[in-house]
């Protein structure tokens, strides 16, 4: 068993499934860095900024965004290693299962699918809030409250109580909307990816461009708020605590690197959208930060839609509040676009190595798209986007993302010992340096999440558990191979 559980897949193995790739080769350089672009660029800045800041950093959440930003550059180095020499679906859980073994890939798998699963509900909830914030801008009541909010909340990212509403019915539409253009196949997607990105940062830099001359700097003082006395509410304790919430946020080049299959030349592209998309975000989101927190007091950035609250605490800036929300549609849309995407080139990943039904990894005979795993990831998403809150979504994304970023780093410095001689298109310079780098700062902001968001990952950890040894087990493909049964 234990054998098993340390089981690698051979890069000639690797390979061949490259070769053999059902799915349609679509996507460039730019198309590539557009996805990273498309799944970054949303949630992050339309609406964690205003949230972190009022909840945990205050105007400090620029320095949250920077120590995101560098454990990601970090991962992200690592990531683009890996995905130059193995240019398969899968991502994380891909990459650990060449370097690190079956087990190890299993674990990442598994919590890959917690972070894109709770993502897409986190995002279209965001992408509600924004909808809504249309209609009032207009005055009009076009759904009652009870259909526009989560029937759950979690005060203390413990407990859960109920709100009395009974389901966030925007939240579930664009979720149920985005799995069926992800359906009919890569090309659209990316097309329609394309034009909502050119969307959401025209109107980005339009508000930093115009919010820049109303920044008031007596907002950004204290810089840092006091600590209130709890761990996680302000100080550097909140600063660490905001960083590994927005973290979630640079999900998106882990994104690209689960559509490799899809690139037409994916080791010299792939690197390329990775970094250049991370380089383009990180940019963003700083000045994004800087801007909010100048133009309004960090308190009154509590709101899902923050960015659209700035434009209107002035009275010049209002008529700018439209385009905000119409920006955040376009842009929170892409993001879940690419979410579920990603999830289900991952549940192809897994089902074409037998650790999950193989029925997920089915590929569409015309649209050439897993769509068994797509309808699924879409239907999922739906329902948390519809029953739970923002805030426990937000926590259980990003410890995902964190522990997949770190066996990532962790993966490609096991290959350089283990395959010294094998072919990297893309090679990492300093890896000791960048590896480990990227293992701390992705570990410390896991380490400042709340206490729920451990206990929910035990538990969906042992849920996991269960499945491997049950089920994956016994199907894993590899183990067939090892193992080939007698005539």
């Amino acid at each position: 068993m234990i054998k098993q559980l340390l089981a690698t897949k051979s890069f000639e193995h690797i390979d061949a499934e490259h070769r053999d790739s059902q799915l349609k080769r679509a996507l460039g350089p730019w198309q590539l860095t557009l996805l990273g672009v498309g799944c970054t660029i949303g949630t992050g800045i339309f609406v964690l900024t205003g949230l972190e800041a009022a909840q945990h950093a205050g105007p400090a959440i620029v320095l949250s965004f920077i120590i995101a930003g560098i454990g990601s550059f970090f991962a992200g180095l690592c990531y683009a290693e890996f995905a130059s020499m193995v240019p398969l679906a899968g991502s994380a859980y891909t990459y650990s299962y060449a370097t690190l073994g079956e087990f190890a890939a299993w674990f990442v798998g598994w919590n890959l699918l917690l972070e894109y699963l709770f993502a897409v509900g986190t995002v279209a909830v965001g992408w509600a809030r924004y909808f809504m914030k249309i209609f009032d801008h207009f005055h009009m009541d076009f759904l009652p409250a009870a259909l526009t909010a989560a029937p759950f909340a979690s005060p203390d990212t413990v407990h859960i109580v109920a709100t009395g509403s009974l389901l966030n019915l925007p939240a579930v539409f664009i979720a149920l909307l985005a799995a069926t253009i992800c359906y009919i196949g890569i090309s659209q997607s990316a097309f329609v990816n394309t034009i909502v990105v050119v969307i959401k940062v025209t109107v980005i830099i339009a508000v930093i461009g115009f919010g820049a001359s109303h920044i008031n700097v007596a907002n950004w003082h204290p810089f840092i708020p006091p600590n209130t006395g709890l761990a996680g509410q302000f100080g550097w304790s909140g600063i660490l605590r905001a960083s590994g919430v927005i973290f979630f946020a640079y999900v998106g080049f882990d994104s690209v690197s689960t559509a490799a299959q899809e690139a037409r030349n994916p080791q010299r592209d792939m690197p390329f959208g990775l970094l250049m998309g991370l380089a383009i975000c990180t940019l963003l989101y700083i000045l994004m930060a800087g801007t909010l927190t100048g133009l309004m007091p960090y308190q009154q950035l509590n709101d899902a839609a923050p960015v659209a609250a700035a434009m209107e605490a002035h009275p010049q800036l209002r008529w700018l509040s439209i385009f905000v929300s119409f920006g955040a549609l376009a842009g929170l849309t892409s993001v879940i676009l690419v979410m579920i995407l990603g999830q289900a080139r991952i549940l192809l990943a897994m089902s074409r190595d037998g650790l999950l039904p193989l029925g997920l990894g089915k590929v569409h005979p015309r649209f050439r798209t897993p769509y068994v795993a797509t309808a699924l990831v879409g239907s999922v998403g739906a329902i948390m986007a519809g029953l739970l809150p923002i805030d426990l979504l937000a926590e259980l994304v990003s410890i995902g993302t964190l522990i997949a970023f770190m066996m990532v780093c962790i993966g490609v410095l096991v290959l350089r010992y283990t395959r010294p001689t094998l072919h990297r298109p893309f090679r990492v310079k300093w890896i000791w340096f960048n590896a480990l780098g990227g293992v701390l700062f992705c570990g410390t902001m896991a380490a400042r999440l709340g206490p729920g968001t451990w206990y929910r990952l035990v538990g969906w950890t042992a849920v996991g558990l269960v499945v491997y040894f049950l089920y994956s087990r016994h199907h894993s493909k590899l183990r067939e191979h090892a193992h080939p049964p007698r005539k």
